[in-house]
């Protein structure tokens, strides 16, 4: 008889037997307001009827046509309508299966694309868990642990985290930006610079938004330095952050977009968009795999553009993310151990400190434990695993909302009571 490995640990305890909206059903019969949404993929709630029906009929009609064997619908229909909401010149697609792949794709693409070995990745980011995107995450040891040594080619530079560095926003980032180019005149030579690969909202890392002067600096430096400028919007894409994409926060436009999580509201699929010109310079036979652009994930992609569209799932997230925001810092302002709360749209992070400031994953464990028992699933992140993120779908309600402010607070009153 085989089990699971013993490595997979759960976050919550919940054993789920069904979904519906942004609910779970455990095998009790209890339900849960699940702020987690599958760590951001299930963007239009579990088991949309529009996406269930989408993906029930493309079943009965083709589940796996490989792409570079043959040519299916799903496939090109979908191809065809990422024009809608891709940023303006990135018209070519690749679609692969995961975050990871998707990273993946986008270096092999910007080396390929420049014949430059290097890439510069952020303090903090988090990009995957295969071997050459873990060689691009530091947002905490666990990824990096063990399987050295990693895939060369890579420098990291400070990431704009100004609650870290206890500045202002203005004096992180050019802080942030003069450490850059340092960088590029040190250990990563900007001639040898292929792309500077960021977030625009770290996930793993602590949900921390990246300042707008921030991308338009690293706008600037691709600019001046023939270097790709590319948005890893595995998290922060398809309205998570209350626009489409997260780096249309800063009006500032990538090279290359790297997309996945809630792309197909939990079938598996990921994807890279760059302008043709730089896509066709990728070498023959660098883009492909088994299961890429799957029928069936492409079927229920197509049916949560639809959903996000006539639902306004993106608006919804910039409202009910105010809404959040606004009400967890209420909770904050009770429990001095949450020392900052922020993010953008439905993407929100609750850091917990000790008095003196250090972080304090301890109280961040427990609010976590006891909003579970309260019926709250949520998650923890951050390189110390000291921030509370709460990720509901785009669906949210304000009542919803309203519920999961009222867990929490009753959540951090419980682990702070002796």
């Amino acid at each position: 008889m085989a089990q699971l490995s013993p490595i997979l640990k759960q976050a919550t305890p919940v054993q789920v037997a069904r979904g519906e909206g942004v609910y779970l059903y455990d095998t009790d019969g209890r339900r849960h307001l699940d702020f987690t949404a599958g760590i951001g993929v299930t963007s239009t709630g579990h088991c949309h009827p529009r996406v269930v029906a989408a993906a029930q009929e493309q079943v009965a009609t083709l589940i796996h046509g490989q792409y570079t064997t043959v040519m299916h619908q799903p496939l090109l229909r979908l191809a065809d309508r990422f024009g809608d909401v891709l940023p303006a010149g990135l018209d070519s697609v690749f679609f692969l299966n995961s975050g990871s792949e998707a990273v993946e794709a986008a270096v092999r693409l910007a080396r390929h694309a420049t014949g430059r070995p290097l890439v510069v990745a952020f303090d903090g980011g988090f990009h995957g868990r295969t071997m050459g995107a873990a060689a691009l995450t530091t947002s905490g040891a666990k990824i990096r642990a063990g399987i050295g040594p990693m895939m060369g080619g890579v420098a990291f530079a400070p990431f704009p985290y100004a609650f870290r560095y206890g500045w202002s926003e203005d004096e992180t980032v050019a802080f942030c930006l003069r450490e850059l180019d340092r960088l590029l005149v040190t250990v990563a030579p900007a001639a040898d610079v292929a792309a500077l690969l960021i977030e625009p909202v770290l996930g793993e890392g602590g949900y921390v938004p990246v300042p707008p002067a921030f991308l338009t600096g690293l706008r600037e430096r691709a600019d001046a330095h023939g270097i790709l400028l590319v948005a890893d919007e595995v998290q922060t894409g398809f309205g998570r952050t209350g626009r489409f994409w997260g780096h249309q926060h800063a009006g500032v436009a990538p090279d290359v977009l790297i997309t996945a999580k809630g792309l197909a509201s939990g079938f598996p699929l990921s994807g890279i968009a760059a302008p043709r010109a730089l896509m066709e310079k990728a070498r023959p036979g660098s883009q492909g795999g088994t299961y890429g652009g799957n029928a069936v994930a492409c079927a229920a992609a197509l049916a949560t553009l639809d959903v996000i569209a006539d639902e306004g799932l993106v608006a919804n997230a910039a409202e009910q993310g105010l809404r959040l925001r606004d009400g967890l810092r209420k909770v904050a302002a009770d429990h001095p151990g949450i020392a900052d709360v922020r993010g953008l749209g439905l993407m929100v992070g609750n850091e917990f400190c000790t008095p003196d400031g250090a972080p304090d994953p301890a109280a961040a464990t427990r609010a976590h434990a006891a909003a579970a028992e309260g019926g709250l699933l949520l998650l923890t992140c951050g390189p110390f695993g000291n921030v509370v993120r709460m990720i509901p779908p785009l669906i949210v309600t304000a009542d919803q909302v309203d519920e999961g402010v009222a867990l929490w607070a009753e959540a951090c009153a419980r682990k702070s009571s002796p």
